[in-house]
């Protein structure tokens, strides 16, 4: 038998030690893969979705770097709003890891009479009244509690969700899902996420409004090659309408932060307005100073700590 050169063995020696190592430390990598790459894959998930949206958040038919999306199938209905904030990441992830903060985003939409957070629960809830686009006392008004939970939170990618399992007239399931990564430049990238369940009978009450007092309400998905264009109506019609306004809500309330706090309630509540104002056909619903002497009510209203929803 020919023997192998002592140099020849060593090199061998080293290369099997070597691997040895190697899958041994892969080995520890991949035990360790399923509660430390949870984040990062959901943070690797949405910036390729930034990437494929790109040309769309560059132009599209609302003049701001936004993509809105909707399906519906024989029981839920649910929006999807993607969107470049121009706030930084730090700032996003700060506003939304607070439930107080939710609150003072969500009382921007015109629906929204009020929103208190839980004080030192856990996990902490928000009561929310939803009603009339309208002044309305709160025992009028619908109310949802919504479990708030913060779903992830690090440097690269934080998440927050807002559940409420019963509704009004039927409906329950109620989901409001926010996420966001940072960007280049100071940017954010978020993708919000609004939806619902309906049985029949919430089904047949969402028809009859949208028959009478609802006729003629669109949303923003065009249908077809009309021009000028036809848009979605019924419940998905319903769905982006009220998808844009809690997102507008938000790049509101951002926006405000850059202004005194004395200030900043008049600041988002007129860029809020004048927001939906630029998409009148589908959100229009009261003139301006209605909207802006309900809300600073219902704000006050909501502040005052004797005051809780029925």
């Amino acid at each position: 038998m020919q023997k192998i050169p002592s140099a020849i063995l060593k090199h061998c020696l080293t290369a099997v030690v070597t691997l040895a190592a190697v899958i041994a430390s892969s080995g520890i990598a991949l035990a360790q893969t399923p509660a430390t790459t949870a984040k990062d894959s959901n943070a690797t998930a949405l910036l390729l979705k930034h990437a494929a949206l790109a040309g769309q958040l560059a132009k599209n038919p609302y003049r701001r770097p936004l993509v809105l999306e909707s399906s519906e199938s024989a029981s839920t209905v649910s929006g999807d709003a993607y969107a470049v904030l121009d706030s930084p990441f730090g700032t996003v992830s700060a506003t939304f890891k607070s439930p107080n903060r939710w609150c003072e985003v969500l009382i921007l939409h015109i629906n929204t009479k009020y929103c208190r957070a839980s004080a030192g629960a856990n996990p902490n809830t928000l009561k929310v009244n939803i009603g009339k686009k309208t002044a309305q006392p709160l025992i009028d008004a619908f109310s949802l509690e919504f479990a708030f939970r913060q779903a992830a939170a690090s440097p690269d990618y934080m998440a927050a969700q807002l559940n409420a399992e019963k509704g009004p007239l039927g409906t329950s399931n109620y989901r409001m899902e926010l996420s966001a990564v940072p960007l280049q430049e100071g940017k954010t990238f978020m993708h919000l996420r609004y939806s619902y369940s309906y049985s029949v009978t919430s089904r047949l009450a969402m028809q009859g409004y949208l028959a009478t007092l609802g006729r003629g309400k669109v949303g923003f998905t065009a249908i077809g090659t009309t021009q000028p264009p036809a848009y979605v109506g019924g419940v998905r019609g319903a769905v982006e309408r009220n998808t844009m306004r809690y997102y507008l809500a938000i790049e509101a309330y951002l926006a405000s932060l850059g202004r005194p706090p004395v200030q900043q309630l008049d600041a988002r509540l007129g860029y809020w307005f004048d927001a939906t104002e630029e998409y009148s056909e589908q959100l229009h619903e009261v003139n301006r100073d209605a909207y802006l002497t309900m809300k600073k009510d219902e704000y006050r209203r909501q502040q005052a700590p004797a005051v809780a929803p029925v």
